[in-house]
């Protein structure tokens, strides 16, 4: 059983996923930065001077009404915090349009797969012909049908 678990850590696949993993892990963590640090303030600050991590829906109906997210978290209060889902959505985003361009990049740097030959050389002259063909149009010998 160790040298059958031993033989599938091995295989490069699960060790490729593994560090697919570990970097996604990390690279999710450079956009959540990105986001909440760089983008969402100064789209916060052209719709008014809105941070999309303190919006919320109080829906406790509690006197008095909480200020701010972190109040109403404080006291214990049910809330509805779409700035945070907004934040998330602006978050998937970006990483979905980071995972396309490099899907993109990759795909591009493949080689294409040659065409398949449609040509067979003459056993006799070795001239090129076609695969249907059944007689050389160099030297005239008859060539058996591929």
């Amino acid at each position: 059983m160790l040298k059958e678990f031993k033989e599938f850590i091995a295989r490069g696949n699960v060790v490729d996923l593994a560090v697919a993993v570990v970097i996604g892990a990390a690279f999710g963590r450079i956009v959540v930065s990105l986001v909440e640090g760089v983008i969402m303030p100064p789209i916060g600050l052209l719709l008014g001077k809105v941070d999309f991590s303190n919006l919320f829906i109080d829906i406790s109906g509690a006197v008095p009404a909480p200020t701010s997210l972190a109040d109403a978290q404080l006291r214990g209060l049910p809330v509805i915090a779409y700035g945070r889902f907004l934040n998330d959505i602006v978050t998937f985003l970006i990483v979905a349009f980071v995972v396309f361009l490099i899907v993109k990049a990759v795909n591009r740097l493949r080689a294409e797969p040659p065409p398949p030959p449609n040509t067979k050389d003459c056993p006799f002259c070795l001239t090129a012909i076609p695969l249907a063909a059944t007689r050389c149009a160099a030297c005239t010998s008859e060539v058996p049908a591929a």
